[in-house]
């Protein structure tokens, strides 16, 4: 599960982490928490999610992630979800 704080919502978040999970081969989710964050799961290769944390500790501007680990478990691809 990954967490963005900070100003995580209305900065393109939520239509930002797909495209980056999906450009490493990753799925999972990502949706928008009632406590203004962004939280979601990416799942993959190890290498592949500690790529996306990387890239999501950068992500849009004025976001930042309070924490991050990979998910176990078997989707396919990667949604929005509300």
């Amino acid at each position: 599960m990954f967490v963005i704080t900070g100003r995580a919502q209305r900065v393109g978040s939520r239509a930002w982490a797909p495209a980056e999970a999906e450009s490493l081969g990753l799925v999972g989710w990502v949706r928008n928490a009632a406590d203004g964050s962004v939280e979601g799961e990416a799942e993959g290769p190890r290498p592949a999610v500690e790529q996306f944390l990387a890239r999501c500790r950068e992500g849009p501007m004025f976001a930042q992630v309070r924490s991050g680990r990979d998910a176990a478990g078997q989707k396919q691809g990667f949604e929005v979800r509300r």
